[in-house]
């Protein structure tokens, strides 16, 4: 009964020794595939402002394909569980790091003036953080609230550095620091790298003897065992 229930969480993982090549070959691709048609739906509605793309909708679904998939080779549930929670996580974070990737590749900077300043009490992530309400230096209102910048010594009537879409695609922010391309898309290495991971393991873990019958000759169960086991 123990196995059996450790079998439904986690995944048979019916092998011996190494796990199979083809199934490590497998998970790689269900986790490279998914990341890219993730990112790629953020990164693509950010530079074109397609609006299902930019709000992570698309990305979403594609979350929902690649833990749909799991389900389909019946990888055990909890693996399944940190998949979805991964690459949902991907799906919201993209679209912020893909609006930083256009300011960075493409906005311009331009002087705004402080209007007022409010300390957030909202959300535990933002907690500490401070807003900023600006507008231009020729006194027109802008809708822009930025924390970027913004801090406990910032007063009315200061000078704060603000970069914008000159397309008007994504919203503007506030500056804070020299940065690259590079060092904006660093933030999303961690989700990356844990979701093909998580796939690989999932899939690897998914091996059941039942759908590999022993094949002729052969002394290892599964066929092939732990070295060249294929999924009919």
């Amino acid at each position: 009964m123990a196995t059996h229930v450790r079998a439904m969480v986690w995944g048979p993982a019916e092998f011996t020794g190494l796990p199979p090549r083809m199934l490590i070959g497998e998970g790689l691709c269900a986790g490279v595939l998914g990341t890219g048609l993730i990112t790629g739906a953020g990164f693509f509605g950010a530079w074109t402002g397609k609006s299902a793309f930019a709000a992570g909708d698309v990305g979403l679904m594609c979350a929902l394909g690649l833990v749909l998939y799991l389900l389909l080779v019946r990888a055990g549930r909890a693996m399944v569980g940190i998949v979805a929670v991964l690459a949902v996580g991907l799906a919201l974070h993209t679209p912020q790091i893909a609006a930083g990737v256009v300011l960075t590749a493409r906005g311009q900077e331009r002087s705004v003036v402080v209007t007022s300043v409010q300390a957030n009490e909202g959300a535990p992530g933002a907690r500490g953080r401070y807003f900023c309400s600006v507008e231009n230096r020729d006194g027109a209102p802008s809708s822009a609230r930025i924390w970027r910048g913004c801090t406990r010594s910032t007063r009315p009537g200061d000078a704060l550095a603000l970069v914008y879409d000159p397309k008007g695609l994504v919203p503007p922010r506030g500056v804070e620091g020299a940065t690259s391309v590079t060092d904006v898309l660093r933030s999303l290495a961690g989700w990356v790298a844990g979701l093909v991971v998580a796939c690989v393991i999932a899939v690897v873990r998914s091996f059941r003897l039942l759908d590999h019958p022993v094949a002729p000759g052969s002394d290892r169960p599964g066929g092939q065992g732990a070295t060249g086991a294929e999924r009919p």
